[in-house]
């Protein structure tokens, strides 16, 4: 079905719709014309997280047996951000009876696998050039991320691009249950025929971008449901709204296994404080180290805290090992005196369970090859942790107190602000001097985080984690 010339029976016009069709063709001449290819899945366990008990989509020979009880996780690693989402989602298909299947669109060797590829690193060349080089963040990155992305005529392209995933999902029955973490893989699924799609959208700025007509769109707050309802802003002139059945406010997307500990992890951090034991940094740097000129500041900041006994860090390099590389020749002392766990999730793994008794003091630095291990450490270390440094993106949304950093494009802003009023987060810190002051008052003035951990109990009463349980519930579904 063509899904490119009206959106939700908005006309798209002639130019965009020649535009997405020039786009189509571009990505069929570079890549090759697979749309009559026939390719089958077979499936293999993804060990590394046994937390999940994830089993992974693989192109095969012969078609795709699949588990009692399947719930298919649509995604694609951009960042680790809809890696992280794709997990909780998994998670709690567990929980809830279902086999999570992870199904990563740009894992294949299939035209509409590299079109994301293509796009993909794009996007993360600009990411890191919006860090570096204030200008082209000022007039490029930061208007495309707000509002180039949020324009209806955007989506209108990337539909047409999308149908190039279909031929992927020709092995899966068109009534299994499917959640896309991004997009595209939400709209492939529909362009193939399937009937129970859940499109779980992400942060808290409503665009044009995310919309996979077809699908059951989840949003995370009410400012973006109210925005997608209404598609504010995505066209010069009011749009016709979404309809009732495509939209649905399930909150947020957390994995089950940081929802149901929610109450014993805030009172262990309570306790922590109560006692006078270092405050717990956890920083996650992540693959792109956006950001990493306020992460290096944070950490030569920190050091005499250390030292002193009243801070304890944890850096998270995510599955980069050249920030490591970035951080020792920027502070040479540093690697001196951490402790490292490089390629050792079963030694994080039983570190992280012994957290909730005494301290250990120092600094602890991570890094894992795997990028299962190295996104899945961030759970197991957010649990013990009593500060959460991170930027605005997928993490605004964690039961965890968070120190928040400057943003990473311009819709990241509105989770910032969203997370601030919850009552679980700092506002933002931009610069090195406002995150090194928030440092200092979180260190000396315990009453902050004790309020964000009792506001996070208070939190979990209202369900505002249980997305992950209700997007498990739409798809099963279905519309």
């Amino acid at each position: 079905m063509d899904r490119t010339s009206t959106i939700f029976g908005n006309p798209i016009d002639a130019k965009t719709i020649a535009q997405a069709e020039k786009s189509k063709a571009k990505f069929l001449k570079k890549f090759g014309d697979d749309t009559q290819k026939t390719y089958h899945l077979g499936l293999q366990p993804i060990t590394q997280i046994k937390e999940i008990g994830i089993q992974n989509l693989v192109l095969a020979d012969k078609p795709l047996e699949l588990p009692e009880n399947p719930l298919i996780v649509g995604n694609i690693r951009m960042g680790f951000g809809h890696y992280r989402i794709a997990m909780a989602i998994a998670s709690c298909a567990q929980a809830l009876g279902r086999t999570p299947v992870w199904m990563d669109l740009a894992s294949f060797d299939a035209t509409g696998s590299k079109m994301i590829r293509s796009q993909n690193d794009l996007y993360s060349m600009g990411s890191k050039l919006s860090q570096k080089i204030g200008l082209f963040n000022k007039l490029v990155w930061e208007p495309m991320n707000s509002e180039g992305f949020r324009k209806i005529t955007y989506n209108a392209k990337d539909q047409k691009n999308s149908e190039l995933l279909a031929p992927l999902y020709g092995d899966l029955p068109n009534d299994v249950p499917y959640v896309g973490t991004h997009v595209w893989p939400s709209q492939g699924a529909v362009h193939a025929g399937l009937t129970h799609v859940v499109n779980a959208i992400p942060d808290n700025w409503p665009m044009g971008l995310h919309l996979a007509e077809g699908s059951i769109h989840a949003v995370q707050t009410p400012f973006a449901y109210l925005g997608y309802k209404k598609m504010n802003g995505f066209a010069k002139e009011p749009l016709k709204p979404m309809p009732d059945d495509a939209l649905v406010r399930v909150g947020h997307y957390i994995d089950h296994e940081l929802v149901a500990n929610i109450e014993h992890d805030c009172a262990m951090r309570i306790e922590r404080l109560e006692n006078g034991a270092p405050v717990r940094f956890l920083m996650t740097v992540g693959g792109a180290g956006a950001g990493g000129d306020l992460y290096l500041a944070m950490t030569r900041h920190l050091l005499p805290y250390v030292r002193a006994g009243k801070a304890e860090l944890w850096i998270n390099f995510g599955d980069h090992l050249t920030m490591w590389d970035v951080f020792k020749k920027q502070m040479p002392e540093l690697e001196k005196e951490c402790k490292m766990h490089f390629n050792d999730y079963a030694g994080l793994s039983d570190w992280a369970a012994t957290l909730d008794g005494a301290s250990c003091g120092g600094v602890t630095v991570f890094c894992h090859s795997d990028i299962f291990e190295a996104v899945y450490s961030t759970n197991l270390l957010m649990r013990k942790c009593d500060v959460l440094v991170t930027k605005p993106s997928e993490l605004a949304f964690y039961p965890v107190p968070k120190l928040m950093m400057r943003h990473i494009g311009g819709h990241e802003v509105y989770g910032a602000i969203y997370a601030r009023e919850m009552g679980d987060s700092t506002y933002e810190c931009e610069t090195p001097a406002a995150l090194c002051d928030m440092i200092d008052t979180l260190i000396n003035d315990k009453a902050i985080l004790k309020a964000l951990s009792k506001r996070i109990v208070e939190l979990k009463g209202t369900g505002v984690y249980n997305g992950g349980y209700e997007v498990v519930r739409l798809a099963i579904q279905g519309r």
